[in-house]
């Protein structure tokens, strides 16, 4: 059954993809985000530009039209069926930590509180497996716990990592006070189809200096199958792609081909 989805952040890397899939499945997409679409799909998906952490800007983006050809004249009358919030501020280095902070805390505040508000029924996170103390930013240090275990304590050790803890405690008060389904996916680093041979050739020819990052890297096909997973009655095994382990030698090989 097609669905109406708003996407926020759906520009970024991540987004695209998770668009693209949501098309090919008969969802109608909206995206909120400051840069444009590319790859066509800006053909097929509005992009309206939005200030996330302006809180007046998000209650009119998720009470928006989904596209271009319906009339604005006419008020919205229900709310999205889903709400997937990947916006953010991923490369803390490049800004100081006091704006990461203030943009991705609030930012998911506004998107939480709105959703609920308006009666979207569910609402999808992109938190990160840096919450539990994994700081991509450190290069080669040592981590207590791999392969990380969700009963692991969190331990968040920079402000990214701060703020998408604070986002999921935020998502867990508005869950118990609107009785909303909200998921957080703890995800690693995201790579794209095209960038497999230039990453496992990297891991295989010096590990020490991948010894973090290379363990945490998701394809975003699996990605997608967790943001897809909380809006269908699929079984979760389907959606998520589980497979058979493989070792790193058979993705370094096939990265040849």
């Amino acid at each position: 059954m097609s669905k109406r989805i708003i996407v926020t952040g759906g520009s970024g890397k991540t987004g695209r993809y998770i668009i693209e899939s949501l098309l090919s499945k008969g969802h109608q997409v909206l995206n909120l985000d400051l840069s444009p679409l590319h790859n066509g799909l800006d053909q097929q998906v509005h992009t309206l530009k939005c200030d996330l952490t302006d809180c007046g800007q998000v209650y009119s983006a998720l009470s928006s039209h989904f596209k271009l050809t319906e009339p604005f004249g006419e008020t919205v009358n229900h709310p999205p069926d889903a709400v997937l919030h990947l916006a953010g501020i991923a490369r803390n280095m490049l800004v100081p930590d006091v704006e990461t902070f203030r943009v991705n805390t609030l930012a998911s505040y506004n998107v939480i509180e709105a959703s609920c508000r308006l009666g979207v029924k569910k609402i999808v996170l992109a938190s990160s497996v840096c919450v539990y103390g994994v700081t991509y930013a450190e290069g080669d240090a040592d981590f207590e716990a791999f392969p990380v275990d969700e009963n692991l304590d969190v331990n968040p050790t920079d402000v990214y990592a701060l703020s998408k803890l604070c986002a999921e405690r935020t998502a867990r008060s508005f869950a118990s006070r609107f009785g909303v389904d909200i998921y957080a996916f703890r995800i690693g680093a995201v790579i794209a189809p095209d960038e497999y041979q230039k990453m496992f050739h990297g891991y295989v020819n010096e590990p020490e200096k991948w010894k973090v990052h290379g363990w945490s890297y998701v394809d975003f096909r699996r990605t997608m199958g967790s943001q897809e997973a909380p809006m269908s009655n699929a079984k979760i095994k389907e959606l998520l792609g589980f497979r058979e382990d493989q070792s790193l030698r058979t993705l370094y090989n096939r990265s040849d081909r």
